[in-house]
């Protein structure tokens, strides 16, 4: 059994599948407590769901492609069940993480999105800088920056562990507390070899709605 928040249809609005169809298992807990959280909800809401009945969910939807996020899905251990019975039943999967759990044990069919918490969201301490080595080039990284600070520690994370040679790297700001074009300019300024990205959802929908 697995405690999920929630489970809908959208549109991909982060990552290198920005803009496709969606099928998100919002599963619910989390073990970090980031400034800037904009899915809080998430941490205690939810209800007990088998994989049998997550799968009958998801078979609503005539799309391929699904995603587990939160809260932090891997809190969950039957989370790693579920993405691979998801890939055994042929959907595309991402798992979006926050970063200080494990990856290791990950089905190497799932796509995992990564953060790595920067000092602004006051989890830092939390990264789990081991995860580096079991990135698959298909994976990515991403930073969500909310100050000048914020980008040259990672600046220095991506010299330290080369990690634009592991794979794509993504940048995005903390929303409604950095200015995009300011993040641009840095980037620009200093030919960083990284992929920008906006939150996407929150420029179509409200940015607190929730299910999209």
């Amino acid at each position: 059994m697995l405690k999920v928040n929630e489970i809908y249809f959208s549109i991909q609005g982060e990552s290198t599948n920005a803009g496709l169809p969606c099928i998100f298992i919002r599963l619910t807990y989390c073990n970090l407590r980031c400034t800037y959280c904009d899915t809080e909800y998430a941490f205690y809401d939810g209800k007990d769901l088998s994989i049998d009945e997550i799968l009958s969910e998801v078979k609503k939807y005539d799309c391929k492609l699904v995603e587990l996020t939160g809260g932090e899905p891997l809190v969950q251990q039957e989370s790693l069940t579920l993405m691979k019975t998801l890939c055994g039943e042929g959907y595309d999967v991402m798992l979006e993480t926050g970063g200080s759990l494990p990856i290791n044990e990950i089905d190497s069919r799932v796509k995992i999105i990564m953060d790595l918490k920067c000092p602004s969201s006051g989890m830092m301490k939390k990264n789990n800088y081991k995860n580096i080595n079991f990135l698959k080039q298909s994976d990515e990284v991403k930073f969500v920056i909310g100050s000048r600070e914020d980008y040259d520690w990672t600046k220095e994370i991506l010299s330290q562990y080369n990690m634009d040679e592991k794979c794509p790297v993504l940048f995005s700001v903390v929303f409604g507390k950095l200015e995009p074009v300011r993040l641009v300019e840095w980037i620009l300024e200093d030919k960083l070899n990284v992929r920008f990205q906006l939150q996407m959802h929150k420029f179509i929908w409200d940015p607190q709605a929730k299910g999209v």
